[in-house]
């Protein structure tokens, strides 16, 4: 059995379609952190139930599976979840940078500027009177200053992916059951995480990572799963099934966000589904992204020759470099904010704002990529 499941994972390793996807997402999140933004009117949340973060989690959890998933085929549990835990220190380890310097940039900012409400905004208010403690809690992730939270939430559903990936590769659909279980009981029960210095994490782990591992899931599935799927994409039924509920997504959206085509929903529905929260996942929205993925995966499959076009290969890049141009979006999305508050406020500096950002963010993952490429040559050539 397991020649050939490495065979099939090796297959979908390497998915050009998902660093696309993850680069989306950066840029998304980049965008959609920056309040009152116009640009962020084109970003995933504005068309659907689902947005940058679901998209970013459910691909995040497609990519470690089949990134470590031949590793623990090849080379056993312990040796894949010291490898695991190594990717978790280094996001934590630049989580706790970032953190650290987030939070003094603002409350420097904030003094500078004379503009207290930037602290209460970015929920650090708690730098002022409690600095020690603010640090302790964001050390221990119970902290929540605006825009970190994605990180937060990745490192958790990282720190247990050892034992996720083994219940995949064993018993893959009862994983998923599982899964679904602690889902529905999160809903059922209000499990959460607290956070300091009240509430509760806004991203509820115990819900979010079903979508994690869903994504798991679909990167490991055996190959007569993966034949059942193509079988359910060549169905027109079933494409067009998707397509509507789409579509449906995208009116009740655009509704809820224009109050003059309120009319056109009724506000009982309009009630049930807005505003999206994102604390507990919902089922409509986990519903939505899989039908994207669903729609997606049929018109551009994994050899597509766009992929080769300049004007993606910045946003492939952004996806292979994820780590620090999410980084750098936070600093990026803050000073995005500061800049809009104390300067002119039109719908060209927002635009002039947003594609600054995106692009030193592109800059951000090419060098990234250099500097990795650096440490695989040489130090001195062999040729005298």
């Amino acid at each position: 059995m397991y020649p050939s499941m490495k065979a099939e994972i090796a297959a979908r390793d390497g998915d050009p379609r998902l660093s696309l996807l993850l680069g989306i997402a950066a840029w998304f999140l980049f965008l959609d952190h920056i309040p009152h933004n116009v640009v962020s009117a084109l970003t995933l949340r504005n068309f659907g139930f689902s947005g940058a973060t679901d998209l970013f989690v459910f691909v995040g959890g497609y990519t470690a599976a089949t990134l470590y998933g031949k590793m623990m085929l090849e080379r056993g549990f312990v040796v894949t979840a010291t490898r695991i835990f190594r990717r978790v220190w280094q996001l934590y380890a630049a989580y706790v940078v970032l953190f650290v310097i987030y939070i003094d940039l603002i409350g420097y900012v904030a003094r500078q500027s004379a503009a207290p409400e930037l602290i209460h905004e970015f929920n650090v208010a708690g730098i002022l009177g409690h600095t020690i403690r603010t640090l302790i809690y964001g050390l221990l992730l119970q902290a929540k200053p605006l825009n970190l939270d994605v990180l937060q939430l990745f490192i958790v559903l990282m720190a247990f992916f050892p034992i996720v990936l083994l219940g995949m590769l064993r018993r893959p659909n009862l994983t998923a059951a599982g899964s679904i279980a602690l889902y529905l009981a999160a809903g059922k029960f209000d499990w959460n995480l607290s956070s300091y210095p009240d509430g509760h994490w806004h991203f509820n782990p115990f819900s979010w990572q079903l979508l994690f591992v869903l994504g798991a899931w679909f990167a490991l599935g055996s190959a007569g799963q993966m034949r059942a799927i193509r079988l359910l994409q060549d169905s027109p039924i079933l494409r067009m099934t998707a397509l509507l509920y789409l579509l449906f997504a995208l009116v009740v959206t655009v509704a809820g966000n224009l109050p003059q085509l309120t009319g056109i929903v009724p506000n009982a529905l309009l009630h049930f589904i807005l505003p999206i929260e994102n604390e507990d996942l919902a089922p409509y929205r986990v519903l939505h992204l899989l039908a994207l993925a669903f729609l997606f995966s049929f018109p551009v499959p994994k050899d597509w020759r766009g992929f080769q076009r300049p004007a993606l290969r910045p946003i492939v890049k952004c996806g292979e470099e994820w780590l620090p141009v999410f980084c750098a979006g936070v600093f990026l999305s803050f000073a995005g904010h500061f800049i809009l508050i104390t300067g002119p406020n039109s719908v060209a500096m927002h635009f002039l704002v947003s594609f600054a950002g995106i692009a030193i963010m592109v800059g951000v993952a090419y060098y990234a990529s250099w500097s990795k490429r650096q440490d695989y040559k040489p130090a001195f050539s062999s040729r005298y």
